[in-house]
């Protein structure tokens, strides 16, 4: 078999792999399982969102975006979706908000034991000056001047263009995630553990940002995650 066929059936079995795009109860439009919030209903009919996908019953799928379950609760989506009465939480937008954020802080705690992850301004500077960053962790609460001098070494660093600069999580939640106080700044080295992270990160940030899921991926969102 020539090269060119060879490329062709390893494309053709990445494709083969790749999860089946599911619906969204709302715009209905076909979108694949990372742009979309899983949710089933509880025997009691309660609604209950399964963010890790993992649920067992029959689930149904909105666009992860906060607006787009906003909008499935006020049109009753849910029940129409079940076929079925369903008790909806007033507050689930904001329930799935935080599940999405539990996520990431967990996914940050692992990147930690992994040794993937420096914390102290020292430290992430002199990571930084290195080039081995591959994100910047700002608390949300830091002070902008800390944070605009990590980002203008990481930006002269050069090499690694593709850095995400995240400020998602506040320094509490930095702080429990990585288990040591004060944490304001951190940053992630290169491996998978990162890279979940910064998965979930992103996650987070579609689902809190006033941009469309259901068109191309921004690259200011690859680049800037969660940066005011």
């Amino acid at each position: 078999m020539g090269a060119a066929a060879q490329r062709r059936g390893r494309a053709r079995g990445a494709e083969d792999r790749r999860e089946p795009e599911r619906t969204c109860i709302v715009s209905r439009a076909k979108l694949p399982p990372d742009q979309l919030i899983r949710f089933v209903r509880a025997p009691d009919g309660q609604i209950v969102p399964d963010v890790a996908c993992r649920l067992p019953g029959r689930g149904v799928w909105v666009a992860c975006r906060r607006a787009s379950i906003e909008e499935a609760v006020r049109r009753n989506a849910f029940q129409r979706a079940f076929k079925a009465s369903a008790v909806v939480p007033p507050d689930l937008a904001q329930r799935v908000d935080l599940l999405l954020k539990q996520r990431a802080a967990s996914a940050l705690s692992l990147a930690n034991k992994a040794g993937q992850l420096v914390a102290g301004f020292a430290k992430v500077e002199a990571t930084v000056e290195k080039g081995l960053a591959v994100a910047l962790i700002h608390a949300a609460d830091a002070a902008a001047d800390g944070c605009e001098k990590l980002d203008r070494k990481l930006r002269a660093a050069g090499g690694n263009g593709d850095a995400a600069i995240v400020t998602l999580l506040s320094s509490d939640e930095l702080s429990l995630a990585i288990g040591r106080a004060n944490v304001v700044h951190a940053a992630l080295t290169k491996g998978g553990a990162a890279t979940n992270f910064l998965r979930e990160a992103r996650r987070l940030l579609r689902y809190r940002a006033d941009w469309d899921v259901e068109a191309a991926r921004p690259q200011a969102a690859e680049s800037k995650t969660g940066q005011a």
